[in-house]
């Protein structure tokens, strides 16, 4: 249900009220302020009655009071009573310390109607909860920030673990490339040498054969 009744005085003269049912939150408005302290500033209050709870706010002589059900706690009615306040000083200025009981009404009361319609249904109205949504969405962003960069850290870290084993081919890569490179070599080395031998001892096989065993410094006279 909500903000079911709203009004605005100047110490015990009601300059505007709006009530949205029919109730009997006018009469009872009344009596709470003739409990309160003439001249007390700067002071906020809620009285029970019933099923109702009366929210009171008083500042530099001007009185705003809201009566709403139980469910709507303190923390929205009492930001309806700071916005109706200031909405009233604003519009009115220093008309206010010499206005006439109900000199508001006709124009205010809308007013009063319109903001409280709005406290009563508007989530936004709710600026803690508009708050702790906004920080929510926030805080869903942020996480889902984190974890993107996570992922792309585990997706660097994979790249760094294969440019490492990458690396570490190729050095190995290179090793045994030169190790092939030296046993070729030796390879090559031996084959010349053992074909140089081969060759040395045919060729003297084949001067010996035709020099009919005579030494070769012989045959070669």
């Amino acid at each position: 249900m909500g903000i079911l009744y709203g009004m605005v005085a100047r110490e015990h003269v009601v300059l505007a009220e709006f009530s949205a049912t029919q109730t009997n939150a006018s009469a009872i408005a009344r009596q709470i302020m003739e409990k309160m302290k003439q001249g007390e500033d700067d002071s906020n209050a809620s009285y029970s009655h019933d099923r109702y709870i009366f929210h009171i706010k008083k500042t530099d002589g001007l009185t705003v009071l809201c009566m709403a059900d139980e469910a709507s706690g303190r923390r929205i009615p009492f930001a309806f009573l700071e916005d109706i306040h200031q909405r009233f000083v604003k519009t009115y200025a220093r008309t206010i310390l010499s206005a006439p009981a109900y000199a508001m009404n006709d124009e205010f009361s809308r007013v009063l109607s319109q903001q409280m319609d709005h406290y009563s249904n508007d989530p936004n109205a709710d600026r803690l909860n508009r708050l702790k949504g906004e920080m929510s969405q926030v805080r869903s962003v942020m996480v889902d920030n984190i974890e993107k960069v996570l992922e792309r850290g585990d997706r660097l870290a994979l790249l760094v673990d294969k440019t490492t084993n990458i690396q570490g081919n190729a050095v190995r890569f290179r090793r045994q490339s030169r190790r092939y490179r030296n046993t070729l070599w030796w390879r090559n080395l031996k084959l010349t040498c053992s074909l140089l031998l081969i060759f040395t001892i045919v060729l003297y096989i084949l001067l010996a054969f035709f020099c009919e065993g005579l030494l070769l410094p012989s045959c070669l006279n």
